[in-house]
């Protein structure tokens, strides 16, 4: 009898990525007995700590180079959310007829409590955030991982039964899922990304929908009816692929919409019961810059409503809620320019939403390393929106083939572009940083973009936020 996916003292699992889903997969199966090996195409000399701290839990690492030596002892495969399928680690291991595994199907396989699996081009962390917020408010044990930036399988490992695990999950995440089930999934939006990994937007797009595949109707699925590919589902032929109950929001009333906006305010028809509309609070009450994060609290309603939750406890938790650092960040103020740290947002969708969320005129500074995205909307809101624009990166020249009739200058460095921006407001303007892009051209990671942003606008110009 095979013991593959038990992930027990009966398995053998080699974890493919030692970044910190997979550290944390090496801890987490460790402690559940599990004999583990280790592997990562990093060199050897940058995994020396790392590869120290495994020793130390009786983990065997083992050079990608060596790794047929290990794989007839292998039952099993866990593979970190940034190691693509493709690469020949991988089919290495599926050559040996070992079964491969994504860290979020491990997590949730060991997982005693239920899980909301949240999901999206943008906005989804801040959306998970706030849906973890309204489970604390409303009294449940709330555990929150995944793409937010802890390791799911940290979470599920700890969690009770009577505990809700509240999980960001990626495309990448997704991709390798098998039995993965949430009692409540929920897609956001969608619009071109990781055109670098995935061929297509449907390719892309296929990706994310996985996040339903398994659920049944005794689950519930929530999606946006504003946008077009996930409004696919709710009509017609491609409704069929939704088994589970289907709540929908929107930003306007609509004959499928279970929550949406009217008269400044968010309505609630409950899909059972009582019809009657209710209203859950004033949009003006949201505590969050833009249209796109009135979408997100809808979404969150949605998926707090679907769990029973108290709609006056969500709505507190809404009003409570506080920005997540990089996305949409107020950081710094300096005669009359402030300067907003929008560094979380890496694809062209996220610009053109971070620019419709200001009435002031705004000195943009975008790029980084491109993911082969099409710039052209973001062109068009930048049109529409800036007053100039500062770019940075690879794909400065890229952004710069789509952006006509705005200033627009090259910088060297954030320092660089922080001193342009500047020279570029006045008093009363927005100075943004909303790249667009990945930050791995220039910097380890979007934080620290976001970060050497901040520090340049406050050393260069005294300023505090």
């Amino acid at each position: 009898m095979s013991v593959s996916g038990t992930f027990d003292a009966r398995e053998r699992v080699l974890v493919i990525g030692l970044g910190r889903s997979g550290i944390a997969s090496c801890a987490v199966l460790r402690a559940r007995g599990a004999t583990v090996f280790a592997t990562d195409e990093k060199p050897r000399e940058a995994l020396v700590k790392t590869i120290v701290e495994l020793e130390l839990n009786a983990v065997q690492f083992v050079d990608p180079a060596e790794i047929d030596r290990v794989l007839p002892q292998v039952t099993s495969c866990v593979v970190s959310p940034g190691v693509p399928l493709n690469i020949d680690l991988v089919r290495r291991v599926q050559a040996a007829r070992i079964s491969v595994y994504s860290e979020i199907e491990v997590a949730y396989r060991i997982s005693k409590a239920p899980m909301v699996a949240i999901t999206g081009t943008k906005g989804k962390t801040t959306t998970t955030a706030l849906v973890g917020a309204m489970f604390r408010r409303a009294g449940k044990t709330t555990h929150v991982g995944g793409n937010i930036g802890n390791a799911l399988i940290n979470e599920t490992f700890v969690a009770a039964a009577g505990d809700w695990v509240i999980a960001e999950v990626s495309s990448f995440q997704l991709e390798s899922i098998r039995s993965f089930k949430p009692k409540i999934s929920a897609i956001i939006n969608l619009s071109p990304d990781h055109l670098d990994r995935y061929h297509s937007m449907d390719e892309y797009s296929e990706a994310k929908f996985r996040i339903f595949a398994n659920q049944s109707a005794t689950d519930t699925f929530v999606g946006n009816l504003d946008d077009p590919i996930i409004a696919e589902l709710c009509t017609g032929e491609s409704a069929k692929r939704l088994a589970a109950r289907a709540t929908w929001f929107a930003m306007a009333p609509h004959r499928a919409a279970t929550i949406y906006v009217r008269d400044g305010r968010i309505i609630y028809a409950p899909p059972t019961g009582d019809p009657r509309p209710i209203e859950i609070m004033p949009v003006a009450e949201i505590p969050l810059l833009g249209a796109h994060n009135v979408a997100n609290v809808l979404a969150a309603l949605a998926i707090g409503l679907a769990a029973g939750l108290d709609p006056g406890a969500l709505r507190a938790a809404v009003v409570d809620f506080v920005a997540l650092p990089h996305r949409l960040q107020r950081v710094a103020v300096a005669d009359g320019v402030t300067f907003v740290d929008d560094s979380k947002s890496t694809n062209p969708g996220s610009v053109v939403a971070a620019l419709a969320s200001f009435d002031q005129p705004i000195v943009l500074v975008a790029g980084g390393k491109s993911k082969r995205t099409d710039f052209r909307a973001m062109g068009l809101a930048i049109a529409k929106h800036a007053k100039a624009v500062v770019l940075i990166g690879e794909a400065a020249d890229e952004i710069a083939a789509v952006i006509a009739n705005v200033p627009t200058q090259r910088a060297t460095s954030m320092d660089d572009a922080v001193a342009i921006a500047r020279g570029l407001a006045v008093p009363g303007d927005v100075v943004l940083l909303s790249p667009g892009c990945a930050s791995f051209d220039m910097f380890t990671s979007a934080e620290a973009r976001g970060d050497a942003f901040a520090q340049a606008a406050a050393a260069k110009l005294g300023a505090h936020g």
